[in-house]
């Protein structure tokens, strides 16, 4: 069986063409079978998909109870499966989610105008963002309906790898958009921290094989996913409010996407992995800390799943970009730097690398195909100003 996102004939010819020589990718057109459940593209032929990626899609297509599987242009593969997918299911596979469970992107308007910015200072303040946060943040878990003591001390910090907190401005926008390029903006991406991993570590030996909802095993993992996914987005608020703080401003949030969790959809169990909900309004689409970033808006395409690619998506892994990237002392202070004449702030040198720009695809090929298939439009850039990762005192935050 082969569905079809377009219908002409030579749409057609291209794919018995591609599909014979083993390469089910047509730009977005048409979605490839595997086992029972249906893959759809939503990439060009243009996209920098790499192989082992697809093949773990192909791999999770065959997998019992596996029914639609959405794949955006940010896929790129991960342990248990491929980040940037969506997976329909008759059954819960609690490795699809990982150990980041509720991780996502949220951006927010800062009501400080651009030029009264100064980047040297405000760059010195961010520095707080690597210790903890100092005030208690039992009262905030409680308001999320969280108990008081849940992973407290590492509620507001951003975690390690490709976590960040950024400063933006607004470079242009849709009329209709209601985006004021005279502030600055904030995207902040974190997820649950150590609780999601403590919640993935303590589900049963063999479930990896799905999980049946009504099971008590599939029970106590969606009460502890839930709260995980509560306790990530209040993460990412008080990450906001302590860099609004340091830059004296006051916050206002626009988005919170999440991309790692699971939902119930229709009859199944949908399953993002690096795709975030655009269910309703905007999803940021971050790009690489010197790149641009946009926001989208979804097309509603039904086979999108309600979810659309959520940044740029590696092309290369962490440990190769140590043999793809110089690390002379005038190579390091220059990936703290970037083209918009914005800043990087991570004293870390080992990650600086394995985060630099080269490690990442083009988001704005991402943003591209996404349009080009139909899944999304472009409302609005960002352009990168101040990028928090990481301090010299040892803290990922």
């Amino acid at each position: 069986m082969i569905q079809f996102v377009g219908s002409s004939l030579a749409h057609l010819h291209t794919f018995i063409g591609t599909y014979l020589m083993g390469n089910s990718v047509l730009d977005g057109r048409a979605s490839a079978v595997s086992g029972d459940g249906v893959i759809t593209k939503f990439y060009t032929s243009a996209a920098w998909i790499g192989g082992r990626a697809e093949a773990q899609l192909e791999e999770i297509a065959g997998w019992s109870g596996v029914q639609k599987i959405a794949a955006f242009p940010d896929l790129h593969p991960g342990k248990y499966g491929p980040v940037g997918c969506a997976v329909l299911a008759d059954r819960i596979f609690p490795q699809l989610i990982g150990n980041d469970i509720g991780c996502g992107m949220s951006l927010f308007q800062l009501d400080l105008p651009v030029r009264k910015l100064k980047l040297e200072k405000a760059l010195r303040r961010m520095r707080s963002l690597g210790e903890p946060a100092s005030e208690d943040q039992g009262w905030r878990l409680e308001n999320a309906g969280l108990q008081t003591d849940l992973f407290a001390t590492s509620l507001g910090t951003i975690g390690g790898g490709n976590h960040f907190c950024e400063v933006q401005t607004l470079a242009e926008a849709d009329d209709g958009a209601g985006l004021d390029a005279t502030r600055l903006y904030l995207v902040v991406h974190s997820g649950s921290r150590g609780f999601g991993n403590a919640v993935l570590g303590a589900v049963p030996q063999g479930v990896y094989a799905g999980l049946q909802s009504d099971s008590d095993a599939a029970q106590t993992y969606l009460q502890d996913h839930d709260r995980a996914v509560r306790w990530a987005s209040l993460n990412r608020q008080v990450i906001a409010e302590r860099a609004a703080e340091a830059l004296r401003a006051d916050v206002m949030a626009l988005v919170d996407a999440p991309h790692n969790l699971l939902a119930r959809h229709g009859d199944g169990w949908l399953h993002r992995k690096g795709a975030a909900v655009a269910e309703q309004g905007f999803v940021p689409l971050a790009g690489s800390r010197a790149s641009a970033s946009y926001l989208i808006s979804p097309m509603g395409h039904v086979d999108a799943l309600g979810s659309l690619a959520h940044g740029a998506g590696r092309r290369y892994d962490r440990s190769s970009m140590h043999g793809r990237v110089r690390a002379k002392k005038s190579d390091i202070e220059a990936m703290q730097r970037t083209s918009f004449g914005g800043r990087i702030l991570c004293e870390d040198r080992d990650l600086l690398i394995e985060e630099a720009p080269l490690a990442y695809k083009s988001a704005k090929s991402v943003a591209e195909d996404l349009e080009r298939t139909g899944a999304a439009h472009r409302v609005a850039e960002f352009h990168p100003l101040l990028t928090f990762k990481k301090t010299r005192d040892g803290r990922r935050s």
